[in-house]
């Protein structure tokens, strides 16, 4: 099916997955040391469990809002971050990488609906549009990548 997208679709979804400039999710979080998730190193405002369930949270919602018309809007910031900063089981962890991999799928489906008009707003929201909430996601995502990227090479030296 890729091949039949446009370059600019393909592009999206290349980034979406992590390409060139940032580190995809997998290499972020995979084999991230359990012992060390729910840590907060001093001078940094939150720990890598924080980041990657905020990380989920907020793609969700941008996911939920392309859905359709029903969409509700959430509150800031108590809708976005965890409260704790450590995850609330062994499983939270992967199964938080798991629900944010899951909806990069369903947003790259979105993206790859020929049908699918990138830049028409959708009617529910305020000039949104699916190319608009492709690039939040990338933008957002890929921050908060370099922040837990950075709590890794703090952690190694602690």
């Amino acid at each position: 099916m890729a091949a039949k997208l446009d370059p600019l679709r393909k592009e999206l979804i290349l980034q979406l997955k992590g390409g060139n400039a940032h580190a995809p999710l997998e290499k972020v979080v995979d084999n991230f040391p359990a012992q060390h998730q729910g840590v907060v190193l001093d001078g940094v405002p939150y720990s890598a469990w924080q980041l990657l369930e905020h990380i989920r949270l907020a793609q969700a919602d941008m996911l939920e809002f392309c859905g359709g018309k029903d969409y509700r809007e959430k509150k800031w910031p108590e809708d976005y971050w965890p409260k704790s900063p450590e995850p609330p089981n062994a499983r939270a962890w992967n199964s938080s990488v798991r629900q944010i991999k899951a909806d990069r799928e369903q947003f790259v489906k979105l993206l790859s609906n020929p049908k699918a008009d990138l830049f028409a707003p959708f009617p529910w929201g305020n000039g949104q549009t699916l190319f608009h909430e492709a690039c939040l996601i990338l933008d957002h995502n890929a921050y908060h990548f370099g922040e837990i990227v950075m709590i890794r090479r703090l952690l190694r030296n602690w």
